[in-house]
């Protein structure tokens, strides 16, 4: 029996995320300061307190989620003795979460990966005017009709599988009118429901590619250490650990897809058998029970599952 440590993605900040933590123990407060100080900016103001509209902006969101991320992690290691190196058989992360995890392993700095969190969110936001560019999500489909679904109303537009999440759950990204198509295509195919997002950009697309070429030059002036855990690539769904090739997946990511089904599972066939989902929400949580039999996921985001964290790394073993 074997652990992986995940990290979530944009969609599971809340406000108010990390406060707990933040008054409780000093080594999640400095996380927070730390990262306060490599933007310039009070961001743990806007996590804290809000508004929600502001923490949502995508350039704010994905430095958020990776310092509440980190500050849960940096209590782990106080609290319950938790070492990603010695108790982690790989660390992964959804879409930002890459990073989180990256950050987690040793990889990047908090510093490094909070400016590259918000270069990203800036450079993603940009790539596409708002209005033009859109996400849905299919549920009840596997992941090849969805594919197949997004060929087909894709016509002379965009229309790719952005998110394989699993469980049913694919979401596909592109031009307005041809995700537009994918949703009507999808319930004559099956779906049991498709829906636009609520999202600012298509992320995880062609329409991407502008910030993709933003953090390629972005990752280029950063140092990127090889990981105490293997990192499970978005992009791969398998493991790498090698820094050159870490900056390559990183670049590729943003116009990739992000491969969370397969990546579970490959771990599951590794012998993982407890999911640690450290940060905010309890999205990954829930996948990992709907994509690998009998595995465990455990939500870690808050004092009160410091325990429980500590329970699964014990069961793990």
């Amino acid at each position: 029996m074997t652990a992986a440590f995940t990290f979530p993605g944009q969609g599971s900040q809340t406000v108010g995320m990390g406060k707990a933590l933040a008054d409780a123990f000093p080594a999640a407060r400095a996380v927070f300061d730390e990262v306060d100080a490599a933007l310039g900016e009070k961001l743990s103001a806007t996590i804290w307190e809000g508004p929600a509209e502001t923490l949502q902006l995508t350039q704010n969101a994905q430095p958020a989620l990776m310092a509440v991320s980190l500050a849960t992690l940096r209590v782990l290691e106080g609290e319950a003795g938790v070492s990603v190196g010695r108790d982690a058989a790989f660390v992964a992360g959804h879409s930002l979460g890459e990073y989180s995890a990256l950050a987690a392993a040793g990889s990047l700095s908090i510093t490094d990966t909070a400016r590259l969190l918000r270069t990203r969110g800036l450079a993603m936001q940009k790539a596409v005017p708002v209005g033009v560019g859109a996400m849905a999500a299919l549920l009840g489909l596997d992941y090849d009709t969805a594919v197949a679904v997004a060929v087909e109303a894709a016509q002379n537009g965009v229309c790719q599988a952005a998110n394989d999440n699993g469980g049913g759950q694919v979401v596909v990204s592109g031009d307005k009118a041809a995700v537009d198509r994918a949703v009507e295509i999808a319930k004559t195919k099956g779906a049991k429901r498709a829906m636009l997002l609520p999202v600012s950009a298509p992320f995880h697309c062609r329409l991407m590619q502008p910030a993709a070429d933003a953090m390629a030059e972005a990752l280029a002036g950063v140092t990127i250490n090889k990981p105490a855990a293997p990192l499970v690539s978005n992009v791969l769904a398998s493991a790498i650990a090698d820094p050159d090739e870490i900056r390559k997946r990183l670049v590729e990511q943003v116009t990739g897809t992000v491969r969370w089904r397969e990546s579970v599972a490959w771990m599951a066939s590794q012998g993982v058998t407890h999911f640690l989902e450290i940060g905010a929400g309890k999205v990954l949580s829930g996948l990992v029970k709907r994509i690998a039999d009998g595995a465990v996921g455990v939500s870690v985001g808050g004092p009160n599952d410091i325990a429980a964290a500590k329970d699964a790394l014990a069961a793990s073993k």
